[in-house]
């Protein structure tokens, strides 16, 4: 299933991926530092929700506490719960 995410207090207005049981697929983030996302993006595909959280939650960027690391894996343990 598609989802649609909308991140807090971080530069990307949106993180789009698909679930497939506790897989994620074709993450995109639509806007933010796009280099960098996109590299994450293929790096993390076909990870399990499980993987994705143990090594990118918690991650932050500057004085914020978060990061568009930190925001995908909040995103899919929500898509992940909200399927259960």
């Amino acid at each position: 299933m598609d989802y649609t995410y909308h991140p807090q207090n971080v530069c990307p207005m949106e993180i789009r991926f698909r679930l497939e049981d506790d897989t994620v697929h074709d993450i995109r983030f639509v806007g933010g530092c796009n280099g960098n996302l996109k590299a994450i993006s293929k790096l993390v595909d076909g990870w399990t929700v499980e993987k994705i959280e143990s090594y990118l939650k918690g991650n932050t960027c500057g004085r914020r506490p978060t990061s568009c690391a930190d925001q995908l894996a909040i995103a899919v343990r929500a898509a992940y719960d909200g399927q259960e």
